[in-house]
């Protein structure tokens, strides 16, 4: 009788580690997906630059300017078609020898302002700048104007007569 017993506690414990050693296997599995996955969908621009100095403008541009297509992404940080073209773009016109100014006053001129992560202050950008202050401020008086009339709500007082009576109430329990 205590030969099945230990033969049943046994394969209890072959089971279990064997299930242990599945889901072992498979979290080394996924981490090893999610691991080269990364590095597959990574995008690789081989450009030869003229100087070390378009090198270093094509870095700051491809940060600094935005992807149109990709929700918040710069041009570096994305890998739509239209980023990769605009990309392409840039570095053309660095070999040419264009400054960065010129490249972005390009980039404007074809895409608009949204075109930049930091666009100039100017007054089709108000909104866009001095926005936030203004409904921060707004909301900042509405506060204000609650917090008063809760405050004036909560000290309406009673006047002689009503204290009269409650004080007789009380007193009339007594």
């Amino acid at each position: 009788m205590q030969n099945s017993n230990s033969n049943a506690v046994r394969l209890e414990w072959i089971v279990d580690h064997r299930i242990s050693v599945s889901v072992l296997y498979l979290l080394t599995l996924l981490i090893a997906l999610l691991v080269f996955s990364s590095d597959a969908s990574a995008r690789f621009e081989t450009h030869e630059f003229p100087s070390e100095q378009a090198e270093k403008d094509y870095a700051v541009l491809v940060q600094e300017l935005r992807c149109l297509v990709c929700q918040n992404q710069n041009l570096a940080d994305s890998n739509a078609e239209l980023a990769q073209d605009m990309r392409l773009r840039v570095f053309k016109m660095l070999v040419e020898g264009k400054s960065k100014d010129e490249i972005v006053e390009f980039m404007v001129t074809r895409y608009g302002d949204f075109v930049m992560y930091r666009p100039p202050v100017k007054s089709t950008t108000y909104l866009l700048w001095y926005g936030p202050l203004v409904f921060f401020f707004l909301a900042g008086i509405v506060v204000v104007a609650f917090m008063r009339r809760q405050k004036v709500d909560t000290q309406t007082g009673i006047d002689e007569e009503q204290q009269k009576k409650a004080h007789s109430l009380l007193d009339d329990e007594e």
